[in-house]
C-alpha cells in the first residue's frame, strides 16, 4: 500500500503558520491572564472590601508569584488569598506550556523530529 507523503513547506509558509501559532497561543496566555486577574480582584474586594485598585495590585502581585501587597484583615481574606495564590501558581505553569508548546513544536521541526518514525523506517 502506497504511503501519501506530505507537500513539502515552503520557509516562509512555516515562519507564518509558527508566527500565527505563537499569536494564538499568546492570546490564550493574554486571555487567561485577565481570568486570573478578574478572579483576584473579585475575590479581594468581595472578602476584603478592597477598592478596585488595591484588588488588582494584590491580585497582580500574587499572580506574578511576588505576594500580597497590604496586610489581610479577615478570615476569609487569608483563605481566599491562599487559595489564590495555588491558584496563581498552577496558572503561571499551565500560561507557560501553552506559549512555550508552539517553540518546542518550531524547534522539533527545525531537528526534523517526526512522530512515529523508528530507526528502521
Amino acid at each position: 500500500m502506497a504511503v501519501a507523503r506530505r507537500r513539502a513547506v515552503t520557509p516562509a509558509e512555516a515562519r507564518r503558520r509558527f508566527a500565527r501559532n505563537l499569536a494564538r497561543a499568546l492570546a490564550v496566555w493574554l486571555g487567561l491572564a485577565v481570568v486570573g486577574m478578574a478572579i483576584g480582584m473579585v475575590g479581594y474586594m468581595a472578602t476584603e472590601g478592597m477598592s478596585a485598585i488595591d484588588a488588582y495590585v494584590n491580585a497582580a502581585m500574587i499572580l506574578s508569584g511576588m505576594g500580597p501587597v497590604d496586610q489581610l484583615k479577615t478570615e476569609g481574606g487569608k483563605f481566599f488569598a491562599g487559595s489564590y495564590a495555588l491558584f496563581s501558581g498552577l496558572f503561571v505553569v499551565i500560561a507557560t506550556g501553552f506559549v512555550l508548546a508552539p517553540i518546542f513544536h518550531h524547534v522539533l521541526h527545525r531537528f526534523h523530529v517526526e512522530q512515529g518514525k523508528n530507526d528502521d523506517d
